[in-house]
Formats: structure tokens, sequence, C-alpha cells
């Protein structure tokens, strides 16, 4: 299980992600199932790593950024 310093993180990005109607939620939910995820708040950004890789970078406003291609990706363009 996944758990972050919300502290720092943008009240948008937040919401997307931790409210179940939320646009990322799903992406939550699928992360802590994962036990080689990791994620640490940046710059109000969530980044995602596996195995030490930065995999996806979460924003509230902005698009996310994909770093490298893994599952994570799949599971976020479908909610698209």
């Amino acid at each position: 299980m996944i758990t972050i310093d919300t502290t720092n993180m943008c009240s948008h990005l937040q919401k997307k992600l931790f409210e179940e109607n939320g646009i990322y939620h799903s992406l939550w939910i699928a992360m802590q199932d994962d036990p080689e995820l990791t994620a640490v708040v940046r710059s109000r950004q969530l980044h995602i790593y596996r195995n030490g890789k930065k995999v996806l970078v979460l924003a509230g406003k902005a698009t996310p950024k994909v770093i490298r291609e893994d599952k994570l990706c799949e599971i976020l363009q479908k909610e698209k």
C-alpha cells in the first residue's frame, strides 16, 4: 500500500486522485495493489516510480507526463 504526504500536493490533484469520481482515482487504486511502485510529491505534482525509475508525473491542472511506457499509463489512456 502506498502512502504519501499530501501536504504539498495541489488541491486539484488531490481531488482527481482521491475522490471516487476523480479521473485518476482508478490509477490510485491500481497503485495500491502494485508493490513495485513508489510515489513522491514534488513541486505539487505526484511523481510515480516503478523499481526506482520514473514512469509518470501527475499534475492538478496540466496533462499527465508519461516518462516511460508502463501498465499505469495504459490505465490512464483508458480513462480519457
